[in-house]
């Protein structure tokens, strides 16, 4: 039977694995000998997974998820819980993908449509930022856009130690930048253990959180730092435009002291939509409730009359840069959502013969 007490070390939700409401309950008559252990690091070869902190083993992955065909989206990722068997003197084999609570993912960098599955089962989402360089108010909105339901996001500025010997005032800047959107901020040097403690209360037993955000902004030595330990690879930053250097080169889930778990990731410069946000939910609601009150209902926000918008904007209560992207990340979903019909809709249309098929079907 499942160690219940070591799974909910590593996240898992539910106060037993045989839960009504549990996604173990829609398989367990499939699988009645299989148990749930988590991806906790995921590679091009393959995957490892754990049942309790003390250890990680491969598992077999499913002929299925090793497809080309099959959408990104739809294999595991880390955070994920698969069903899976054996383990003990034979190879760990996975016998299904358990239902996802929430996940972050983004548009796959390419000419084709695709998505990529950041973290799942993730119920924090810490974006880190430092405050030199790299902070950037506008990049910080696109990350509220991906984590989307589900989760709750919290903006960490690192660097809080440095920053206003280099420019005075910075930190009240950039938080007061940030209170128009809405989520919680907090200030820290990631070194500190003591600065770093204030991130603990949204580590509760049995939450999972996910650290984001450009390579150097120091995720890896937050991760150092709550852990006690160097278990991720930290580097400098170039001095000549404050760009950090890839560390971590694939995510971890990392177990912490009070039961609550961290998921490590590579540092990400393109965060494009999927076509799924709602900017009415994820980080824009200001606005939206403002578009409602212009007198037309096709209102452009360009010169209409009786536009909220700007009208907003001239008084001050808008910034016309964060509308500005707004109507930017407005474009880019709809473009995303419009690619996602089309793949949908090549997805569900009859499957085109095989070249063999095409061979077996020539007349002699």
């Amino acid at each position: 039977m499942p160690d219940i007490a070591a799974l909910r070390q590593i996240g898992w939700p539910y106060a037993t694995t045989r839960a009504a409401d549990g996604p173990w309950a829609a398989l367990q008559s499939e699988y009645s000998l299989a148990r749930p252990a988590r991806v906790v690091e995921q590679h091009r070869s393959g995957y490892l997974v754990a049942e309790d902190i003390e250890r990680s083993y491969p598992v077999e992955s499913l002929p299925d998820w090793q497809r080309p065909r099959l959408h990104a989206e739809q294999r595991p990722a880390v955070g994920d819980w698969l069903l899976v068997t054996g383990g003990e003197e034979s190879l760990a084999r996975a016998l299904a993908l358990l239902p996802r609570r929430s996940a972050i993912k983004r548009s796959s960098a390419g000419k084709h449509y695709g998505q990529q599955i950041i973290a799942a089962n993730i119920d924090i989402v810490f974006i880190v930022s430092s405050l030199d360089g790299d902070f950037n108010i506008r990049r910080i909105e696109r990350y509220l856009l991906l984590v989307g339901g589900g989760a709750q996001p919290v903006v960490v500025l690192t660097k809080a130690d440095i920053a206003e010997d280099h420019d005075p005032g910075v930190i009240a800047r950039a938080t007061n930048a940030l209170a128009a959107l809405g989520v919680a901020v907090c200030t820290l040097n990631a070194r500190d253990p003591a600065s770093v403690d204030v991130l603990k209360r949204w580590l509760a037993p049995g939450i999972t959180a996910v650290l984001v955000g450009s390579s150097g902004v120091g995720k890896s030595t937050l991760t150092n730092t709550l852990t006690g330990e160097q278990v991720m690879k930290t580097g400098a930053v170039r001095t000549s435009d404050a760009r950090g250097r890839h560390t971590t080169t694939h995510r971890c889930l990392i177990a912490l002291a009070g039961d609550a778990c961290l998921i490590d990731t590579p540092g990400m410069r393109e965060l494009k939509p999927t076509g799924e946000e709602d900017l009415r939910e994820d980080g824009f609601a200001d606005i939206e409730a403002l578009a409602l009150e212009c007198r037309f209902r096709d209102c452009r926000h360009i010169g209409e009359p009786g536009c909220a918008i700007r009208a907003a904007i001239e008084t001050g209560e808008l910034d016309a840069a964060r509308f500005e992207n707004y109507r930017k990340l407005g474009s880019e979903i709809g473009q995303a959502a419009a690619q996602l019909a089309s793949r949908n809709t090549r997805n569900s249309g009859p499957k085109k013969p095989s070249r063999t098929a095409k061979r077996r079907k020539r007349p002699r």
